[in-house]
């Protein structure tokens, strides 16, 4: 696989492979931290095989996650890779809040740095938006790290269609992260179009739903009590219920493909578009190469269709995240001349 096809990612050179890797699960918040000798194992298998655009964040961990990222990209791996990271998440203040002041951007941007090991971000996103600062003044500050060659690339992580448009007219936005998936399909409405009128590559992150489409209910039962996935509203009890039916149709169609349930999943994301990069996460190299298989999976407009009716906007039951935790639905950021007002 080591031929994987790649696909350009926005419109200002960024080029990558055509699936990524997730590395959050690898550290952080589903269940305890793996070891880090198979994980740096499982990424240099994953670079090998031609996966070469690696995702991480500082708040994985907190900042675990980069720190392993920096341990596995040493000794000559760090030319073969895109390695995406992101800010925002502050875990450290009392509340955990989103920030994207200036003053905060400079700061973690210099400690991803360090804790990589590297010189210079290939993509570095916003991970949430600070609804109290200027979407404009955010940017306007990833902008001076473009220029002072700290970071290559920009992007926006879970903004809305709105933000995205007021963050690119400062500066080309490359990538806009979301959760793309046969069960979150809310951000076809708005988001997707606006990024493809932009130029703007999309990256995909829970493109098999948090697992339940590799598989099914029956993985809730085995999370460890520190997997956030636990508590999420699609996972509770009659919401649950109601979702199996999804993943045993996915499964049955898989079934008749050949293919596993996850496979035709990833595959459907794959069909979106040559702008579109999915990042499944995974801490095993037996799913990763499972993973990758998905890239040879075709499926015609009728199975895309069949895929579509039982899985639509509407299917799903329960919200992807607690109430209290923010995604672009609530990403809106004051007017530069309201804040120079204030």
């Amino acid at each position: 696989m080591a031929g994987l096809r790649r696909i350009k990612l926005g419109s200002q050179g960024l080029e990558v492979s055509a699936q990524g890797l997730g590395c959050m699960g690898m550290s952080a918040f589903y269940g305890p931290a793996k070891p880090d000798a198979d994980m740096i194992k499982l990424i240099h298998h994953a670079v090998d095989s031609g996966v070469t655009f690696l995702d991480t964040s500082d708040v994985y961990g907190p900042h675990t996650n980069e720190v392993l990222l920096g341990m596995a990209l040493s000794g000559g791996v760090r030319d073969k890779v895109e390695l995406a990271t992101k800010f925002g998440i502050n875990f450290f203040a009392e509340n955990k809040e989103i920030r994207g002041d200036p003053e905060y951007v400079r700061a973690a941007c210099e400690g991803s740095l360090k804790r990589l090991g590297l010189d210079c971000i290939d993509l570095y996103y916003q991970h949430r938006i600070d609804t109290r600062v200027p979407i404009e003044v955010t940017v306007g500050e990833l902008k001076k790290l473009v220029v002072e060659g700290k970071i290559k690339y920009i992007g926006l992580s879970e903004a809305s269609a709105s933000t995205i448009r007021r963050a690119h007219a400062v500066h080309p936005i490359t990538a806009v992260q979301l959760e793309w998936s046969l069960w979150s399909r809310d951000v076809e409405e708005d988001i997707i179009p606006t990024c493809r009128e932009l130029g703007i590559g999309i990256v995909a992150y829970s493109p098999l739903g948090r697992g339940f489409l590799s598989s099914g209910p029956k993985f809730v039962e085995t999370l460890a009590n520190d997997d956030f996935r636990k508590y999420l509203p699609r996972f509770q009890g009659e919401n649950l219920e109601h979702n199996k039916t999804i993943f045993e149709r996915v499964s049955d169609l898989a079934a008749r493909k050949g293919c596993t349930p996850s496979q035709l999943a990833l595959a459907w994301v794959h069909h979106q578009g040559n702008d579109v990069c999915p990042i499944p996460g995974t801490t095993k190299i037996e799913n990763f190469n499972q993973n990758i298989g998905a890239l040879a999976v075709k499926l015609t407009p009728e199975e895309m269709a069949e895929l579509e009716s039982f899985a639509s906007a509407d299917a799903v039951k329960g919200d992807r995240y607690q109430s209290d935790f923010s995604t672009w639905k609530n990403s809106e950021t004051p007017t530069l001349s309201s804040w120079k007002s204030a």
